[in-house]
């Protein structure tokens, strides 16, 4: 009987320590999905360079809404 809780165990300790080695494995190749721009705006920005945004005018697009 002890043999088999023994041999139950090792098994288990094999698993685990296998489940352990995928998963950091995959997350040591992957990359957290919102570290990345979306698709869409990868394909469109392609070759452009970012913009300079401290000249745009922010009055604009406020709207006042006078009650």
């Amino acid at each position: 009987m002890m043999s088999k809780k023994k041999l139950f165990l090792l098994f288990a300790m094999i698993f685990f320590g296998a489940m352990i080695y995928v998963t950091y494995d995959i997350s040591i190749r992957t990359t957290f999905p919102g570290s990345k721009p979306q698709l869409k705006e990868r394909l469109l920005h392609r070759g452009e360079q970012k913009k300079d945004t401290i000249y745009a005018d922010s009055l604009s697009k406020v709207q006042f809404n006078d009650d």
